[in-house]
Parts: structure tokens; sequence; C-alpha cells
């Protein structure tokens, strides 16, 4: 059985100002003002999108004196990359397994070839 965190995760990152929000939370923390600035949108913008954020558990929000830094939770992240791993484990065996079932009537296709050429 998957996480439960796992498709609000998905789902919270399929919006891009989201995901850049994260890119740049990977780098430092954030003030939501500080996260608003480079967007010609609003503050409350920005802070719903944080909100969305912090609801699927990869941001978090603390207090800092004056200051509340938005962190980003790289262990969401983490769940995020085992399931995708997991996938693409089994494709590239899938793949593999494909590949050596076409080498195997490939080099059938050459024997008999090579019968008929005698």
């Amino acid at each position: 059985m998957e996480d439960p965190r796992l498709s609000a995760v998905f789902a919270a990152l399929a919006d891009p100002t989201r995901r850049d929000i994260v890119t740049r939370l990977a780098a430092a923390d954030a003030t939501v003002g500080e996260l608003a600035a480079p967007y010609d949108v609003s503050v409350q913008a920005i802070s719903k999108h944080v909100k969305v954020l912090e609801d699927a558990g990869l941001v978090s929000r603390t207090r800092d004196a004056q200051r509340r830094p938005v962190h980003l939770e790289a262990e969401v992240l983490d769940l995020m990359t085992a399931w995708l791993e997991r996938y693409r484990r089994r494709a590239e065996e899938r793949h593999r397994r494909i590949d050596a079932l076409l080498a195997e009537l490939q080099h059938g296709t050459d024997d008999q070839t090579e019968g008929a050429a005698s």
C-alpha cells in the first residue's frame, strides 16, 4: 500500500509556481514575502501556494524572532524518489527482457538465414 501523502505531494507539485517555490527553498529557507518577490502576484497568492505545499508536508513554517521562514521538508522528496525509483527499476527490467527476447529472435533469424544460404 502506498503512503497516503504521495497523492497530496504529487498534486501539490502539479503547479509550476509551487515547483519553483520548492526549487528555491532547496537553496535556502525564505519568508512568504521573499518567495513572492519574483512573481507578479500578491503575497496572499503565494501564501496560498505555500499552504498547499504545507498541507502536503513538503514545507513547514517556523518562527524566528519576527520572521516566519518557510522550510523545505526534504524527507517528503525522498518518499517521492523512492516511489519513482521503484517503477523506474521495473520499467528497466521489462526493457532488458524485451531486449533479450529481441536478441534471441534475431539470433534465430540469423541461424535460419545461414542454413538457407548453405
